[in-house]
């Protein structure tokens, strides 16, 4: 049994953590192994507020464990990681390392600006990560018609992992189930792919 590790898995926008999804997938299979797992359901995940989901975000950081503490954030989730960092809310200190898988970009949000208007702007440019980060996205996602590498890669210093007809990784583009993300979760090293059969 390897040592344990603390997971925060964190949602996007109308994502009420249907079992059906990878990230409730991937709690399910953590938990399964032994890992300390929260996935919280953050609040009026319809018509969400920036500040009430960096409230949650700051308490349920709060709450890891010891050991190796990893954060998991998709969509909408990946703004407020942002936000948070822009704000100095998770310290070097507070977590290790940090998945952020297909955001939406300022363009996508900003037709959406009456419900995601608190989100606005994403702060990107010049924004220092803290801890190790990768950034995975599909190709063709309708929530960053810009692509990944562009809207968050480019200003942040990342290299976008582009995953062919992944599209917004969610239940949509058939992501109940995504083994790779699995395997990163226990191995920082390994690689992504497209779930099997896309």
């Amino acid at each position: 049994m390897t040592a344990t590790r603390s997971y925060l898995i964190l949602h996007g926008w109308q994502n009420h953590r249907p079992e059906a999804h990878w990230q409730h997938w991937l709690a399910d299979r953590l938990t399964e192994r032994g890992h300390r797992v929260t996935y919280p359901q953050l609040p009026d995940p319809d018509e969400p507020h920036l500040e009430a989901w960096l409230g949650e975000l700051e308490a349920h950081l709060a709450g890891l464990g010891e050991g190796e503490r990893v954060v998991v954030a998709h969509s909408l989730a990946v703004v407020l990681w942002l936000h948070a960092v822009a704000r100095g809310l998770p310290g070097p200190a507070t977590v290790d390392r940090v998945l952020l898988v297909a955001p939406p970009s300022d363009t996508f949000m900003s037709g959406h600006r009456e419900v995601l208007g608190s989100f606005l702007p994403t702060p990107v440019e010049g924004l220092a990560l803290p801890a190790p980060t990768r950034l995975v996205a599909g190709d063709e996602d309708p929530y960053c018609p810009e692509g990944a590498q562009k809207a968050y890669g480019d200003p942040l210093g990342l290299t976008a992992e582009i995953l062919p007809g992944a599209a917004h990784l969610d239940l949509d583009a058939g992501y109940g189930s995504w083994p790779s993300v699995l395997e990163w979760c226990l191995d920082a090293g390994a690689e992504f792919g497209a779930r099997p059969g896309r």
